[in-house]
C-alpha cells in the first residue's frame, strides 16, 4: 500500500467509523502486511482473514483518511467478552497518532457499552504500545500451538467514567 502522507509526522485528516463488510479485504491486507509479524511470527497471519461476517458480527471500527478513503488502522471490541480482539495500524501510518486515536475510540465505545475494563492479549512486540496507552499487565497467556507458538502478555485497560 503506497502512502501519500505529505510531511513526516503529519497525521492525515482521519475519522474513525464503523467498519462495513466491504472493508474486510482492506483490513486483511493491514493484518497480513504488518511488519510486527515478520520472522517467526509470520505464520500466525499468513493465512489470516478478516471476513465480512466477522466485521458484521462484531464492533469493528476503522481509522480512515478522509481525503483518500484509505483505511489506516482498525480495532475490534468484543463487548460480551470485554476484550480487544484485534488492533492494527498500517505500517506506513505508524507514528502518526492513529493507534492512540483508536485506543481512545475503543475506550469510549467500551464505556458506552457499560464496560469498566477491557482485556488485551497482545502480540509480544505490541506490549510497549499498549502499556504506553495506559494498559496494565495482568499476566501471561501460554502458547497455544499450533496457532500461537509463543507466550503473549495479557493486559487490561481501565475504562473509567468520563474518559
Amino acid at each position: 500500500m503506497n502512502a501519500r502522507i505529505t510531511r513526516p509526522g503529519a497525521r492525515p485528516d482521519v475519522t474513525v467509523r464503523r467498519a462495513v463488510a466491504r472493508d474486510a479485504r482492506r483490513l486483511t491486507r493491514i493484518v497480513r502486511g504488518s511488519r510486527a509479524y515478520e520472522g517467526h511470527y509470520a505464520a500466525m497471519v499468513a493465512d489470516y482473514r478478516v471476513t465480512s461476517g466477522y466485521v458484521e458480527a462484531h464492533r469493528v471500527f476503522a481509522a480512515v483518511d478522509r481525503a483518500e478513503d484509505r483505511v489506516l488502522g482498525f480495532y475490534a471490541l468484543l463487548v460480551d467478552a470485554a476484550e480487544l480482539d484485534l488492533m492494527f495500524v498500517a505500517d506506513e501510518a505508524q507514528g502518526l497518532g492513529i493507534g492512540r486515536l483508536l485506543v481512545d475510540h475503543m475506550r469510549s465505545e467500551a464505556r458506552a457499552a457499560g464496560l469498566d475494563r477491557v482485556r488485551v492479549v497482545a502480540h509480544p512486540p505490541a506490549e510497549g504500545f499498549y502499556r504506553g496507552m495506559g494498559a496494565l499487565r495482568t499476566g501471561t497467556v501460554p502458547a497455544q500451538p499450533p496457532a500461537v507458538g509463543w507466550e503473549r502478555p495479557e493486559l487490561e485497560f481501565a475504562v473509567p467514567d468520563g474518559v
